[in-house]
């Protein structure tokens, strides 16, 4: 049989909506013409892009596999002249994470997820078989084989067998890889690993946007059978990536390869086999375009609270946010990353001074509104705090102030911000970073108040290079530099700063990366160079406040381990 010498691959990193089953499928549909437009013989879509990753506990519900079925059936009518790969949810005895390969107007086949993944932010167990099968493909001679997500991370998975057992030249994995910052750099050196090890080309098309906590970066990959990068798709947003496969060099390839006689020699193995009609169209002269440029860690970061922030906001429906402007950083970070994500038009600051708010936190906060263009609010809360005094005056007989005057102020910022949203249907942001959230240096129904934390999983050490960051991409200060360089505080009692309560960050936060993130041990800890003491009050901050968290509202996943969906302890806990 004759071998095809070029296939051309479209991969089609677009941004779906969990549970718009008809929304998806219309964007996937549109896609196929993008694909068709430029001349592709395959197309490919993430995994579960019709019905949105992750869809959770709709899964449980029969008519929503049903109505993403019936869907399917739509996108597979319009493959015409086409091939084109979509993930869904297919149904059998049980339900199962699926590709679908459909060519001109008819399903060939399906494959199903081997490896599901059972940790940290992934519940794939609780929802789906496995597969079995690991079935290659065959067009004009060409042999391609197709994989999800995890399925690609084991060496010695349906990737091996499929280029082993099935000769495949092209192995398709379609992914929803969810982003942490660094990833990036071992999923390539991964899938570079794969295509070297098996002699394949190795295309990876990932998922974009953001679901609730989850952001997905897009950045689909297509590595060469020596491992080189042929193509990249943009970082955050959607693309089109289009790549001519030179098939024949990986047999060149392969004939100088001895691995491969002694690894067949000792594989029984048959995959399945299910032809493909060849392509009907002579390929246009395609120039493959320049690589996009990579982002700097800040700016990929800054980039996901972006995309992850936009989502939420226009995915619920809302179409303004509303948040608390204090004249310092978090708050000045938050706005900012607002602006770029919905326009200054659609961004309202809110001033709520009281007796111990500095006139220069005022004066920062209206500089920081102007620099930014967005609407501004002052609501002071003076009157409002010394009601609360007053009321609460023979409940609290015998009682010296403490914490607890501070926190009523916190409390009723938060409700005056709850009262615009109920009133306009504004979303409030709520402004609080991972190291406060950590230690609990955070008022429940106070500065917690909210329907979105931006910055839940940002420290603040990170915090400030992101400000930073801020204002070196606008190329003037959107974040005054005042507000940058002043000691951080609370300002709720005279000459209040966050380190009367806290280490300084630049300690706090490795601590905290250490025993939130990292799970190390005290000992470990301190074994790090940090006073024994100091540690045992920060963990001690950190377990003891579990139940603030488990009450905070939802925010951008940028660690590889954020409270919420991947660090899940109990609240009633004495280990330790």
């Amino acid at each position: 049989m004759k071998h095809a010498s070029q296939l051309r691959l479209a991969l089609a990193q677009i941004n779906v909506v969990v549970g718009d089953v008809e929304g998806n499928a219309q964007k996937i549909i549109e896609w196929m013409e993008r694909a068709r437009d430029a001349d592709a013989d395959i197309v490919t879509f993430p995994e579960l892009a019709l019905t949105g990753y992750p869809p959770e506990d709709l899964l449980l519900k029969p008519q929503f596999i049903d109505a993403n079925l019936a869907a399917l059936d739509k996108i597979v009518s319009r493959t015409r002249d086409m091939t084109a790969i979509i993930g869904f949810v297919d149904r059998k005895d049980d339900i199962f994470n699926a590709a679908a390969i459909a060519q001109n107007g008819k399903l060939v086949t399906t494959y199903h997820k081997i490896y599901l993944p059972n940790y940290g932010v992934f519940d794939e167990f609780r929802y789906f078989q496995a597969g079995r099968g690991c079935p290659v493909l065959r067009m004009n001679g060409a042999t391609i084989g197709v994989s999800i997500c995890e399925d690609i991370w084991y060496p010695d998975g349906p990737v091996f067998l499929q280029a082993l057992s099935g000769g495949a030249e092209v192995i398709i994995n379609i992914s929803s890889s969810p982003y942490h910052a660094g990833k990036r750099y071992w999923r390539e050196r991964m899938l570079a690993t794969r295509a070297a090890d098996n002699t394949v080309i190795v295309a990876y098309n990932n998922l974009v946007g953001g679901q609730d906590e989850l952001v997905f970066d897009g950045d689909s990959l297509v590595f060469d059978e020596n491992g080189d990068l042929l193509a990249r798709g943009k970082q955050f947003q959607e693309d089109l990536v289009v790549v001519d496969l030179d098939i024949e060099s990986v047999f060149r390839t392969r004939l100088h390869d001895p691995r491969r006689r002694q690894q067949k020699a000792t594989q029984t193995t048959a995959a399945d086999v299910f032809p493909l009609a060849s392509p009907a169209r002579r390929h246009s002269t395609f120039a493959m375009p320049p690589q996009p440029e990579l982002l700097s860690e800040d700016a990929e970061i800054y980039q996901a609270l972006v995309l992850g922030t936009r989502d939420y906001v226009v995915k619920n429906g809302f179409k303004k946010v509303v948040l608390g402007l204090s004249g310092g950083i978090d708050s000045a970070l938050t706005a900012c990353i607002a602006v770029d994500a919905l326009g200054s038009q659609n961004v309202v600051g809110v001033l709520m001074p009281s007796e111990f708010s500095s006139r220069g936190s005022l004066a920062d906060s209206e500089q920081l509104g102007k620099n930014l263009g967005i609407e501004l609010l002052t609501i002071p809360i003076q009157d409002v705090l010394q009601a609360f005094k007053t009321a609460l005056k023979a409940g609290f007989k015998g009682a010296k102030p403490d914490v607890t005057e501070e926190n009523l102020q916190a409390r009723i910022r938060g409700t005056y911000l709850m009262a615009l949203s109920n009133k306009f249907g504004w979303l409030v942001l709520s402004t609080g970073n991972k190291s406060e959230v950590s230690s609990g240096y955070c008022t429940l129904y106070g500065d917690m108040a909210g329907g979105f934390a931006v910055l839940k999983d940002v420290m603040k050490t990170t915090v400030f290079h992101l400000a930073e960051h801020c204002n070196r991409i606008a190329g003037r200060e959107r974040i005054p530099r005042v507000i940058i360089d002043k000691p951080p505080s609370a300002e709720l009692r005279p000459n209040q700063l966050d380190t009367d309560f806290l280490p300084p960050y630049e300690v706090l936060d490795l601590i905290l990366k250490a025993y939130v993130e990292e799970d190390r041990s005290l000992s470990e800890i301190v074994d790090m160079g940090f006073d024994e003491q100091l540690v045992r009050r920060v963990i001690r901050m950190v377990d003891t406040n579990e139940y603030k968290r488990r009450q905070a509202a939802p925010g951008v996943k940028i660690t590889p381990r954020a409270f919420g969906r991947d660090r899940r302890m109990p609240i009633t806990n004495r280990f330790g």
